[in-house]
């Protein structure tokens, strides 16, 4: 079917035709069916019927999905096209949100967690809670990954469903698998984390046998600070190196 014109047609008919081209699980607004402006009012409309009939679901105030149909029922719509909007303002998922894609845990949450240079206030999409992390560093599309490991490192004990010995072995496992480039860039974010997060990762780094890279990292703790740490300190010999008690 060939769409005609837009005078030849409702906008009723040009909403349900451009609806109907988008994937299921895409999150879209008003603004992304490209309408003339002046139908707004009518678009919105149109869409509002749309949710009433079943056809479309509500996300939030003005975002839209068609859901994902499986053999075990509807799926919600992936966590990043639910907060696409805030992570294209320089904002990134971290904390709750990545535990689970870096292998931290297999619970996936109704809390979505996004790093940020500056905090807002919680609120909620659908079932979810959005939830910020202040991050201190200047967030890039290439320091995301290294941002992921060194927030989950820090909330180490928020990690659900597991305990501190294995996300530490995880962690080592994750880092034994970076280059030398992907450590230096770790390093230099890690300097505006708190000086926890920081013994944590020089720790990791040792057992992943990239202890070369950790003389600095020492120097910027202090020599007779302790970190509590019982449950690893009693399962790594070298967490005590550290002062990880």
């Amino acid at each position: 079917m060939v769409l005609q014109d837009s005078f030849a047609m409702k906008s009723s008919d040009i909403v349900k035709y451009r609806v109907g081209r988008l994937q299921r699980g895409h999150v879209f607004t008003y603004s992304d069916l490209d309408m003339d402006v002046a139908k707004k009012d009518a678009v919105i409309k149109a869409l509002n019927r749309m949710v009433e009939a079943g056809t479309l679901k509500k996300l939030s105030k003005g975002k839209y999905y068609k859901s994902v149909i499986t053999p075990f029922g509807e799926l919600q719509p992936d966590q990043n096209q639910i907060v696409k909007d805030i992570l294209e303002d320089n904002g990134y998922l971290t904390g709750l949100s990545i535990f689970n894609l870096l292998g931290l845990t297999t619970q996936v949450g109704n809390t979505i967690e996004i790093g940020k240079n500056d905090l807002r206030q919680v609120h909620k999409r659908g079932h979810y809670k959005i939830k910020y992390i202040r991050q201190k560093n200047t967030i890039t599309k290439h320091n995301i990954p290294f941002l992921q490991i060194l927030d989950s490192i820090k909330l180490i004990r928020k990690i659900p469903d597991t305990n501190l010995v294995n996300a530490s072995n995880r962690f080592i496992s994750i880092l034994r698998r970076l280059n030398d480039a992907e450590i230096m860039s770790i390093l230099r974010l890690a300097e505006k984390y708190p000086a926890s997060t920081r013994a944590l990762l020089g720790f990791y780094l040792d057992e992943a046998g990239k202890g070369k890279f950790t003389p600095g990292l020492r120097k910027s703790l202090n020599p007779i600070s302790k970190y509590k740490n019982l449950e690893i300190a009693s399962a790594f010999q070298k967490a005590k190196n550290w002062n990880i008690v």
